[in-house]
């Protein structure tokens, strides 16, 4: 573990221990890391969290569980005796999550997360240059950013303000409703050059400043509220840091913090992604998002909905007993699996329920139906990769981190061959609380696991298996989305189109 500004090793703040939290989708967890940033053993507690799902697209958190729970996951520390030795608390956290607030910050509504689909279409002023607009903000107009989510919940309910998760758990803990600038910019609001939030963006969704969080430097910190001295008294007068977006976190937590690195996150989706100066950033090309990191860096990627969401899914619907295709050769699988079960991230939008498997036989087993499904995955993310590298210029370096990586040697040999270059595992599995421990308090950690070189023979079967994946993939497309898909991002030089596919409408 090394300074981002390269100095000596000076881990955590004032050498004590650090205390992240990590806000996600399907759990809310505390736990403790050393002062390096490695988790200490024994010293984590979760919270499970399940969203709301409805037939008009709804999927939503319950704000006051997920609060209460990650603050129970707190007691559950404190009653260990983990709250000692606190010298900083860090926060990981989903992305573009949002919820409406009336005028005295109560919520109206339950956490909106990235998953639902509902929307209204937008009247946009003739004039609005989409291309610059995603150039600038690094988001498309797109339901997953307040963009589209502030007018539509304008159409059924009436709020006063809005803030995100990580927002409210942030004035829950500290009485300071802010946010980061890595946050912000998932929201699809901020100029990503300024770090301030950017007026187009704010008359698109008929907002001004003063309804959102208040944006505070990567440097600033708050403290544990008075209420929770007695609950917590461990936590008194530790600085409490803004929070990190979950795929920042994750790529700095694996240990691609530079723009020679691309690391590959898989958790229940995946991504790959590069952080780079903010200061001179390569031009944003239309497939690819851009976010921030912290004041300086930004982070630049694709990301996939069908992860280790997918994987979890096959091997429950076919009964497997074991995680991996056992028996089955990397490349070998003569069934194609285009994983587009959970449809696909913007700007090219297939809706979920498009998944399709090609090439099904009697003699095809299970172990080959997961085979192929981790192998078109691998091929997706490789699809980001060789943007990335056509972008920075050069053959990017590898990282694998996440879940998904740490449970399977298949998979990781799959993206290995499939990328066709050496890469480095990530010996961490909580990459997202290492990284934001990194990105407040300055460090570079580094995988610190296996280095995997590519076997020749399994990447020359994934080479000549990519044509037939391609073809197919793109009759997946066109069989997936009509030209009236409602959440189909076009180009910019086509016609601008914001309506929401079937049944995505508002309540």
């Amino acid at each position: 573990m090394r300074r981002t500004d390269g100095g000596n090793e000076e881990p955590g703040a004032g050498g004590g221990r650090i205390l992240a939290l990590d806000l996600g989708t399907s759990s809310a967890r505390a736990l403790v890391l050393s002062p390096d940033a490695s988790p200490i053993p024994g010293a984590l507690a979760r919270h499970k969290v399940s969203a709301r799902y409805g037939a008009a697209g709804e999927a939503t958190l319950d704000l006051h569980g997920y609060v209460e729970g990650l603050l129970g996951c707190l007691d559950e520390l404190e009653q260990g005796g983990h709250l000692t030795g606190i010298s900083a608390i860090v926060l990981s956290s989903q992305w573009h999550s949002i919820v409406a607030l009336d005028n005295k910050g109560a919520p109206l509504t339950p956490v909106i997360p990235w998953v639902d689909t509902r929307s209204v279409e937008l009247a946009l002023d003739p004039a609005f240059d989409e291309q610059a607009f995603h150039a600038r903000t690094g988001a498309w107009l797109h339901r997953l950013y307040w963009t589209r989510r502030i007018p539509w919940l304008r159409s059924v309910t009436d709020p006063s303000c809005y803030a995100g998760l990580p927002d409210l758990v942030l004035e829950r803990l500290t009485g300071h409703r802010v946010t980061s600038v890595s946050v912000a910019s998932g929201t699809g609001t901020l100029d990503l050059a300024t770090g301030g939030y950017d007026a187009e963006a704010l008359a698109v969704a008929g907002v001004s400043a003063d309804q959102l969080p208040p944006i505070v430097p990567t440097g600033w910190t708050g403290a544990i509220s008075a209420e929770y001295a007695r609950r917590w008294p461990g936590l008194v007068g530790v600085p409490v840091h803004p929070p990190t977006g979950d795929g920042a976190a994750s790529n700095v937590g694996t240990g691609g913090y530079d723009a020679t690195t691309a690391a590959v996150t898989v958790g229940t989706s995946a991504a790959v992604r590069v952080v780079h100066p903010i200061e001179g950033a390569p031009e944003l090309p239309w497939e690819l998002w851009r976010y921030r990191v912290d004041d300086q860096r930004a982070v630049t990627g694709m990301a996939f909905s069908a992860a280790g969401n997918l994987h979890a899914w096959l091997t429950g619907v076919l009964n497997l007993e074991a995680d991996e295709p056992v028996g089955v050769e990397i490349g070998s699988s003569r069934v194609i699996a285009i994983p587009f079960h959970a449809g696909t991230r913007p700007p090219h939008i297939v809706p979920g329920g498009s998944g399709v498997y090609f090439g099904l036989s009697f003699d095809d087993s299970a172990a080959d139906l997961l085979a192929a499904s981790l192998q078109g995955a691998s091929l997706e993310i490789d699809r980001g990769l060789r943007m990335l590298d056509e972008l920075f210029g050069r053959p990017l370096e590898v990282v694998l981190g996440g879940g998904g990586i740490d449970a399977s040697a298949w998979w990781r040999r799959c993206l290995t061959a499939t990328f066709d270059r050496p890469t480095d595992v990530c010996s961490e599995p909580e990459v997202g609380a290492r990284g934001a421990a990194a990105v407040a308090l300055g460090l570079s950690p580094e995988p610190g696991g296996e280095h995997l070189d590519p076997v020749p023979a399994e990447a020359e079967r994934i080479r000549l298996l990519r044509p037939r994946y391609e073809s197919l993939r793109e009759l997946a497309v066109q069989a997936a989305v009509s030209p009236t898909a409602a959440d189909e991002l076009p180009s910019p030089r086509a016609e601008n189109r914001t309506t929401d596919s079937p049944g995505a409408k508002p309540e």
